[in-house]
C-alpha cells in the first residue's frame, strides 16, 4: 500500500493511504501543486466534484484548501473502501463519498458544483 501527501491547505503534509489497484494512479504532487496554483489556493465556499476519484487525493486537496463541499465518486468497491477509511481519519463533514459508476452519477438527483475534477481511467475509448 502506497501513501500520497496532501500538498496544501489545513491538511498540508498529511498522508493518505492508497490501495494497490489496476489502473489507479494518484495525481502526482507536482501536478496537484500546479493545478491548485492555477485554481487559487483558497477554495472557500466552492462545491467540488471528484469523478473517478480513485485515491481521492484531488478531493482531499480541495477540502484541505477550504472547499465547502466535496463529493468523491468511485466505482471500485475495494478502492472505495480505502477512500472511506481515509475519509474517517479526517472526520470532515464537508466530504461526501459515493460508490457508483461516474458515468451514471450525473443522472442522480443534482447538486450544483462549482468545480469538477475529471480524471478518467486510461484506455477506455472515451
Amino acid at each position: 500500500m502506497a501513501k500520497v501527501r496532501i500538498t496544501g491547505g489545513e491538511w498540508r503534509s498529511r498522508l493518505i493511504q492508497v490501495t494497490d489497484a489496476d489502473g489507479l494512479r494518484p495525481t502526482p504532487d507536482r501536478v496537484r501543486e500546479t493545478l491548485f496554483n492555477w485554481l487559487g489556493q483558497d477554495l472557500s465556499g466552492l462545491a467540488c466534484l471528484d469523478l473517478f476519484a480513485g485515491s481521492g487525493i484531488l478531493g482531499f486537496e480541495a477540502a484541505s484548501r477550504g472547499a465547502a463541499h466535496v463529493t468523491m465518486v468511485e466505482k471500485s468497491r475495494r478502492v472505495f473502501e480505502q477512500l472511506r477509511r481515509n475519509d474517517e481519519a479526517f472526520a470532515c463533514e464537508r466530504l461526501e463519498l459515493v460508490c457508483c459508476d461516474a458515468l451514471k452519477f450525473p443522472a442522480l438527483p443534482a447538486r450544483r458544483y462549482d468545480l469538477v475534477f475529471l480524471d478518467p481511467p486510461y484506455h477506455q475509448g472515451w
